[in-house]
């Protein structure tokens, strides 16, 4: 059965028009009145509903029973990511997502190798919480993260209430697995190349902890992603 993200909130027996995005998903898989569909609106749960109209512009639907399925891991993990060049944030942010991530901030660091500012990073912006939405309507999951917009790692690192952990490649760090503790996590990974010593030193002076994911030297977008398999899937959630 199609899941179907709907940036409204839902109600057992609401009867609705389907925003733009989810309404052409329906016509793209050609549904028809009467075919059942399953809907989510990020709060908690989802829904079964039932297509009851299909016009050229227009989907409307009958929401049904509400299900109380959560699939979240009991640690809340928030990763902060060095933005990898090319399509490897897309794939970092749909990966992310499946693994449960909490949120994903994206920032610009010293060594990485995309800059963006203005119009074509709140594109970006857009595109990628587009992507965790497809993923959550892929994987199961009924609630969204949150794709913040993009920031420089100084004056984000600068605003940060509570501290984190940091992944390093210095000697003598604690292994990830047993470093985090609550019910929630920061996470701080490096662009291509990784953070510089002045960036890690300004993290640790803010009370960050340096962890390590053992001795391979692991890709932008494949580090943060272990770190939070091992955080969200390997017992500690």
């Amino acid at each position: 059965m199609p899941r179907l993200h709907c940036d409204q909130p839902l109600l057992s027996g609401l009867q609705l028009a389907l925003p733009a995005g989810p309404a052409r998903h329906v016509q793209v898989l050609r549904l028809q009145p009467g075919d059942a569909i399953t809907l989510f609106d990020g709060r908690g749960g989802e829904y079964e509903a039932v297509i009851e109209h299909m016009g050229r512009s227009e989907v409307r639907v009958q929401v049904r029973e509400h299900r109380a399925i959560e699939c979240e891991p009991a640690l809340a993990v928030h990763i902060a990511v060095g933005m990898p060049a090319n399509e490897r944030m897309d794939w970092l942010v749909e990966k992310a997502t499946e693994l449960g991530v909490a949120s994903i901030q994206p920032l610009v660091a010293e060594r990485s190798v995309l800059r963006l500012s203005g119009e074509r990073a709140q594109k970006k912006q857009a595109h990628w919480q587009g992507i965790a939405i497809a993923s959550c309507e892929q994987s199961g999951r009924n609630r969204v993260p949150l794709v913040h917009e993009l920031q420089p790692l100084a004056g984000w690192l600068a605003r940060q209430a509570a501290p984190g952990l940091v992944l390093s490649l210095r000697a003598g760090t604690q292994p990830l697995p047993g470093a985090a503790g609550g019910s929630a996590v920061t996470l701080l990974s490096g662009p291509e190349g990784g953070l510089t010593g002045a960036e890690e030193d300004a993290a640790l002076l803010r009370g960050w902890r340096p962890v390590n994911l053992g001795p391979r030297v692991l890709r932008s977008e494949t580090a943060p992603l272990a770190a939070l398999a091992l955080l969200t899937l390997g017992g500690l959630a």
